[in-house]
């Protein structure tokens, strides 16, 4: 089979793309990124494209399925820009996909579709995906959900599968993440679990998360595969102030989810940081998931827990570790982010 992985140059897209080089069933892959890589991947080729502007149609004719990853996290400072791109450029996606005929859809959703949630159970993909409200992420995942309803209402005989992750995390993220959500006054060696003394802790901050190698299987599984509709993807333990604590030898300390989202919030408007404080609201508010679904009908089974995933990253962020993609590539100048405004272009 041919798979067409749109933004398939960042953490979750050069996973799948490992995955898929070790896929019997696949036979070709083509990878679609706004900025070409340099890395190389077996089976794969690339194309350079903006789902927000350029013709995919072209890109999709012949492809057994196309899996849509691509997504702006930042600019955090236009909103509007990052509408564009995720609510109408996946509109552009999906609409290529009917008219290429391309029988199978698979997107990337998250955690943070849904609707605020229990931290004491888990929930299945029945609960509410109208996103936490405060958040441009969160609102633009569930807008994508609505238009996966329409599609779907339109189209029956498309499969469509919808991928709902919890934080997904890999050491080759390293710099990237450090990018997207610390900024460049925040100096990477010092992101090492040793040097770290204190964590948030909390009744509602508890999180979950996934390796990015593992969440590339559960989507090579749901490309080769029958299954329609949503899964939700997390790994145990789950994560919180004294989980925390045990894996960075730190010591958990009480904070509130206003004195925490003030703080962030601060620092963002100072510019130092590149995230609002409405992401402590989504950090509090999204629910804890149940992964069976996709363990029963997927056979998806994580390899690596969720401690091993964060200490992966954390490892990636102290020592500046990335890929030779444009979202993942090493530390560059921080002169640059200083430049883009810190959360002020998408260019991160």
């Amino acid at each position: 089979m041919r798979v067409v992985v749109v933004g398939a140059s960042g953490n979750v897209g050069t996973s799948l793309l490992r995955s898929l080089a070790a896929e019997p069933a696949v036979e070709s892959v083509l990878g679609v990124a706004r900025r070409l890589p340099r890395a190389e991947f077996a089976k794969t080729e690339w194309a350079a494209a903006d789902v927000s502007r350029h013709e995919l149609v072209p890109l999709f004719r012949g492809a057994d399925c196309v899996v849509h990853l691509a997504w702006l996290i930042q600019p955090s400072r236009d909103p509007q820009h990052m509408w564009h791109t995720n609510v109408l450029g996946s509109r552009r996606v999906f609409r290529a996909v009917v008219d290429a005929g391309v029988p199978s859809l698979v997107y990337a959703s998250s955690v943070g579709a849904y609707s605020a949630g229990p931290k004491d159970r888990l929930v299945d993909e029945s609960w509410p995906v109208d996103g936490i409200e405060t958040n441009t992420y969160a609102r633009h995942k569930a807008a994508v959900e609505r238009e996966l309803d329409l599609l779907e209402l339109e189209r029956p005989a498309l499969r469509v599968v919808r991928m709902r992750p919890a934080f997904i995390l890999k050491r080759a993220a390293g710099a990237g993440v450090r990018r997207l959500f610390l900024g460049p006054f925040v100096p990477s060696p010092l992101v090492r679990p040793a040097l770290i003394r204190v964590v948030p802790e909390h009744p509602r901050f508890r999180f979950q998360a996934l390796h990015s190698h593992d969440a590339g299987a559960a989507y090579r599984l749901a490309i080769v595969g029958e299954a329609r509709g949503a899964f939700n993807l997390a790994a145990g333990p789950v994560l919180d102030g004294p989980q925390l604590g045990r894996i960075l030898g730190a010591r958990p300390v009480r904070i509130g989810h206003r004195p925490f989202r003030a703080f962030v919030e601060a620092t963002w408007r100072l510019r130092l940081q590149p995230v609002d404080g409405s992401w402590v609201d989504v950090a509090y508010g999204v629910p804890l998931l149940d992964s069976t679904r996709a363990r029963t009908e997927l056979g998806w089974q994580p390899s690596w827990s969720s401690d091993s995933a964060l200490l992966d990253l954390m490892g990636g962020i102290a020592d500046s570790a990335g890929l030779d993609t444009p979202p993942l590539a090493p530390d560059r100048s921080r002169l640059e982010e200083i430049g883009t405004g810190v959360g002020g272009s998408e260019r991160l």
